[in-house]
């Protein structure tokens, strides 16, 4: 299933630029595609990567001073219609398009931002977290009368597949990436392209400086997983099994990871984890085989809230008291963990301020500030009624 949903909301920002009007145009870098021609390094059937074309591109094309070009392009006397109509066909030729910022002064249309979300839409209706994450970029989005185009796809296949059509179309000025994976195509894509994007939960490499044109911003998942584990292990818990979310996700591999780590330090042998599609049914069918199992698990974390739900429900279906039989913990805390009973012990984030966080990121990109790598505070966990001692017998 695919969809797509835009929202654009204007409002006015009263901002003022140092040395001139908020009612003057200004213009900077845009993404654009560039054609065959320019994009090419001479060998036939091979294109390097995209480079956004800038004022200083055109006025050594056109064979004019950059400020002859930022008259013809604002329309502002100062050139003659000659020079005007070269640098504006110059222009063309390069697919140069104004910043952000210019664009929306001038009234051209404001700018969009793409989302692409590769995930299943029916378990994407009730996850909180993209909800809050999409409040958050709007929010920012707002602030400067951007657009956000939005779509739901099967696979990362799919998702690359509309990076690239977007692209050619100009129907986005920069991307937010979510879902950071194992062996992800997508960096060298949109480096490839040459499309801003900012990726939400990639863990940067240290080894590795940022990728022109590519931000990150992202949270310690193995700190919060060590948290956890650290909670149940002091409450007596030594069977532990991870409910985990979609495999191949850098997420779910930190989490995975860091869970094992935890274990082989304090010496745990019952600690697994079983991953999912995240989806409620599949949290309650995890539930329930491991429950059944020889040697059932004392306590059990799930990787989002909606699972979590779900298996206290199927718990209590096999005759599992929580917390008395088995411990619950929650990776995502929301309104839902405090609808069911007992209230879920969980990790509580931002995450509508992650997401202003990636807006603004990305506005910067598009502003051409340079890459950056950004961490948000450590999700912290808060205990409630789910988490308990285990039993002298457990």
């Amino acid at each position: 299933m695919r969809f797509r949903v835009c929202w654009l909301k204007r409002i006015s920002t009263g901002r003022r630029h140092q040395g001139r009007t908020a009612t003057e145009p200004r213009v900077r870098r845009g993404r654009t595609r560039l054609p065959q021609a320019e994009r090419g390094n001479g060998v036939q059937g091979k294109r390097s990567p995209a480079r956004r074309p800038t004022m200083k591109d055109i006025a050594r094309r056109a064979g004019v001073s950059e400020s002859a070009v930022s008259f013809a392009l604002n329309d502002r006397p100062g050139v003659s219609e000659v020079t005007r109509d070269r640098v504006r066909r110059v222009a063309e030729q390069l697919g140069w398009r104004p910043s952000t910022a210019a664009r929306a002064l001038s009234g051209e249309g404001a700018a969009t931002v793409g989302l692409v979300v590769a995930r299943p839409a029916a378990t994407l209706g009730v996850d909180s977290f993209f909800l809050q994450l999409i409040s958050g970029v709007q929010e920012v989005l707002a602030e400067r009368q951007l657009g956000l185009l939005f779509q739901v796809v099967e696979d990362v296949d799919a998702e690359c597949a509309a990076y690239r059509r977007w692209w050619a179309e100009h129907r986005v000025d920069g991307v937010l990436v979510v879902d950071p994976r194992t062996d992800d195509p997508r960096p060298a894509l949109l480096e490839e392209l040459g499309l801003p994007a900012v990726v939400t939960g990639g863990v940067p490499d240290p080894e590795r400086p940022p990728r022109p044109g590519l931000s990150t911003v992202w949270a310690d998942d193995a700190g919060a997983m060590a948290s956890v584990v650290g909670h149940l292990h002091a409450l007596g818990h030594r069977r532990i099994v991870h409910i985990a979310g979609l495999p191949g996700l850098a997420h779910t591999e930190r989490r995975i990871r860091t869970l094992r780590a935890e274990a082989e330090r304090r010496g745990l042998s019952g600690v697994r984890s079983v991953t999912t599609d995240y989806s409620d049914a599949e949290g309650a069918a995890v539930t329930r085989r491991v429950l059944r199992s020889a040697s059932p698990p004392t306590a059990l974390v799930y990787d989002n809230d909606v699972m979590a739900v779900a298996g206290v429900a199927a718990a209590a279906s096999l005759g599992f008291a929580v917390p008395a039989d088995v411990s619950v913990v929650a990776w995502e805390d929301s309104a839902l963990c405090r609808m069911v009973h007992p209230w879920l012990t969980a990790l509580s984030r931002d995450t509508v301020s992650f997401g202003r966080t990636a807006a603004r990121e990305l506005l910067g990109l598009l502003d051409d500030a340079p890459s950056a790598t950004v961490q948000v505070p450590l999700p912290s966990l808060i205990e409630r009624e789910s988490t308990g001692a285990v039993r002298a017998s457990g």
